[in-house]
């Protein structure tokens, strides 16, 4: 298909209360809206979120929150300056064509020469959605067709049900945790890694992660589930980057294992700054790779270390780029799961896309996904509406479980329909 026309815009989206992770706060997710028109009239749109302090801490730290999402939009809009009249086979083919330029694009507008790679694909995510859209005009609505038949062993367990994992931030009070604990929700992500005094402190911050693993832990141990091997809540801690070795890390593990926290640990993400290269093979928990795996070569060096499950983020790298990451696990049993970026309703499907046909972590028994944008945004109920299927059964979920039937496989979730809000944005001529 050949693309004809592009157009962008920006809707900024303000969070309930200051939302904390790698030691600093936003307080508003720029929504980033793409729409791509083909030869035949056809379109796709991508609804994106940008996260720069998920992507490259350091341009967040250095720019603040506004400068550095402007950043980020002007990347997103000089990857569509290079796509009026280019032709595209499939959506792979278009991000290979897009990320190295738009990366050094970045690198230079930014100042930054080892911008993280995450940032670019952060960047890109809307246009790549926005591609699938324009991809399967004339195809089909369902998804797991659509896919490349080379990508389709990462695709092969659909899920009739899949657990929501609910984000356990810095700051939420015992009370809310026992709120999302009396929902139902079974598996809770943590935010470790906290700076409590704003000192970098790496003591402090341990001190701080054993006191809220204790809390935490005493108040999940009133519940029980159905859906982990061992019938208790489990734990997916993540540290994004903030330990700086091994052997600290081990002190907080010897801390869950003194508290009897340990064994309800499946998985404990990104530890280390990914230019951390320790091998953990020897650390009695599972490990996953997050931020630190961009493609395919990250994936695989991960694996080499000792990393036991990979973090798919089609929200935050695109889908292309996870499908291929997907894939590569697949084919050497390393399990994979999809987590959030603090997604809109549309976006948060598109992910639900992929987490729906992945086998479940051996300690559970049904797939998961998370999904933190009902718990952050201030106009969660608003941005539903939005949804091209809003009211469809499986955008939220009941006592923590997203219930997939046949509609939802059907149509791809409508995470590739064009929504009239969306498409509304575009009315009367927009960027690019």
């Amino acid at each position: 298909m050949k693309i004809v026309q592009t157009k962008y815009a920006v809707q900024k989206e303000p969070l309930l209360s200051p939302f904390g992770f790698k030691g600093a706060y936003l307080s508003e997710l720029w929504q980033s809206v793409t729409r791509l028109e083909g030869d035949n009239g056809e379109a796709g749109i991508g609804a994106g979120v940008q996260s720069v302090l998920w992507s490259d801490a350091r341009v967040f730290v250095q720019y603040g929150e506004a400068a550095g999402n402007q950043m980020m939009a002007d990347m997103t809009r000089h990857a569509l300056s290079k796509l009026a009249g280019v032709s595209y086979d499939t959506p792979f083919e278009l991000l290979d064509q897009l990320l190295p330029d738009v990366y050094e694009y970045g690198r230079s507008s930014i100042g930054l020469s080892d911008l993280r790679s995450t940032f670019a694909l952060n960047a890109l995510v809307t246009v790549d959605q926005a591609a699938w859209g324009l991809y399967s005009r004339g195809k089909c609505s369902r998804f797991g067709e659509l896919v490349p038949e080379e990508y389709r062993s990462a695709l092969a367990e659909p899920q009739d049900n899949l657990a929501s994992i609910p984000l356990i931030p810095y700051g939420m009070s015992d009370s809310g945790i026992k709120q999302v604990l009396d929902e139902g929700y079974f598996l809770l992500k943590i935010k470790v890694g906290a700076d409590p005094d704003q000192d970098g402190c790496q003591d402090k911050m341990l001190e701080w992660d054993c006191n809220r693993l204790t809390a935490i832990h005493e108040l999940a141990s009133a519940y029980g589930t159905e859906y982990t091997r061992n019938g208790k809540i489990a734990y997916y801690l993540d540290a994004n980057g903030r330990y700086d070795g091994k052997e600290r890390l081990k002190r907080l593990l010897d801390h869950a294992s003194r508290i009897g926290a340990l064994e309800q640990i499946v998985l404990f993400e990104e530890p280390f700054a990914e230019e951390n290269k320790e091998d953990v093979s020897d650390l009695p928990v599972r490990l996953a790779a997050d931020e630190s795996v961009h493609d395919e070569h990250d994936a695989l060096e991960r694996i080499g270390l000792g990393y036991g499950a990979l973090a798919l983020k089609p929200v935050a790298k695109t889908m292309s780029m996870s499908l291929k990451v997907a894939k590569l696990a697949r084919e050497r049993n390393v399990p994979c799961f999809c987590a959030d970026l603090t997604a809109n309703p549309f976006l948060a499907d598109w992910n639900k896309n992929l987490a729906a046909r992945l086998a479940p972590l051996p300690e559970l028994k049904v797939g998961v996904i998370e999904t933190n944008g009902h718990q952050n945004y201030r106009d969660w109920e608003r941005m539903l509406s939005w949804h091209p299927r809003a009211g469809a059964g499986w955008i939220e979920a009941q006592r923590g479980m997203y219930r997939l039937g046949p509609d939802f496989y059907e149509t791809a979730g409508g995470a590739l329909d064009i929504g009239a809000h969306y498409e509304a944005l575009f009315q009367g001529g927009a960027e690019q």
